[in-house]
């Protein structure tokens, strides 16, 4: 039960996170549920625990992600078509990272997720949304295949290797390659985040690698955490946010590589 209780509160915070600052909240999912909800202490094998964790947080971003996407799509906010165009590739690119990782020991895979917690936090600190603004030059000239396919099929591949949605890629990656603009391409990247996560997922539970309990528990809890988030948004400036956000997925990052180093 007290681990069942955690991993609510870990969807809360995860959902507090996404709802302040609207993306990257994700990123937290996996040490909350390794070293928080303590799925690190069990004793299974530490590689088959990683990869389950990896494997549930998948499902339960995946999930979120569509439930969200409902939402946008509600007020307008989602192309349907050219989400599915980006999404489609990518789901090849999440299977193909979900098979990857069982190549790869679970601690380096860890280890190596720094990096991205490290990438994702720098990004937010330059004051830019997720990057968007690099590519925003390509809004509005239609469906690049040229630059769909790769893109689709890489961010998937990240999505499914480390069981994040990969949000801070698929914005300003569907933008660059479909043309949408900034509106539409949150509310759209959202099938793509959701789709790859449960990909990724279902990737995983051919090895009986998902935890489907804590991935509901986390949704539910994902669920209220975004409601508060929102409530909470407009007392603070979404910089301000961003910064101290960044700051503590860097802390957290470090802890991560420190507990995974052992892999190298």
């Amino acid at each position: 039960m007290v681990q069942e209780l955690l991993a609510v509160v870990s969807g809360i915070l995860v959902g507090f996170s996404l709802g302040l600052i609207g993306g990257g909240g994700s990123i937290l999912a996996i040490p909350l549920l390794l070293y928080f909800v303590g799925l690190s202490d069990s004793d299974l094998p530490s590689n088959y625990v990683d990869h389950v964790v990896i494997g549930t947080t998948a499902l339960a971003v995946g999930l979120n992600a569509y439930l969200n996407a409902g939402m946008h799509f509600r007020r307008g906010d989602v192309d349907v078509k050219r989400g599915v165009l980006f999404a489609v590739p990518g789901a090849l690119g999440a299977v193909l990272g979900g098979l990857a990782a069982h190549f790869v020991q679970g601690e380096l895979i860890l280890f190596s997720f720094g990096f991205v917690m490290i990438a994702v936090a720098l990004i937010m600190l330059r004051g830019k949304s997720f990057g968007v603004s690099d590519v925003q030059r390509g809004a509005g000239k239609g469906v690049k295949y040229h630059v769909l396919l790769p893109t689709g099929v890489a961010v998937g591949l990240v999505s499914g290797l480390f069981g994040i949605g990969g949000g801070f890629l698929v914005v300003p990656g569907l933008i660059a390659a479909t043309g949408l603009c900034m509106k539409k391409g949150i509310g759209t990247s959202l099938i793509a985040v959701g789709t790859f996560g449960v990909v990724s997922a279902l990737t995983y539970a051919l090895f009986g690698e998902v935890d489907y309990r804590i991935a509901l528990l986390y949704l539910v809890g994902g669920i209220a955490g975004g409601y508060l988030g929102a409530k909470v948004v407009s007392t603070t400036s979404n910089y301000r946010l961003k910064q101290i956000f960044a700051a503590v997925i860097i802390v957290v990052a470090i802890y991560v590589m420190f507990k995974n180093a052992g892999a190298l």
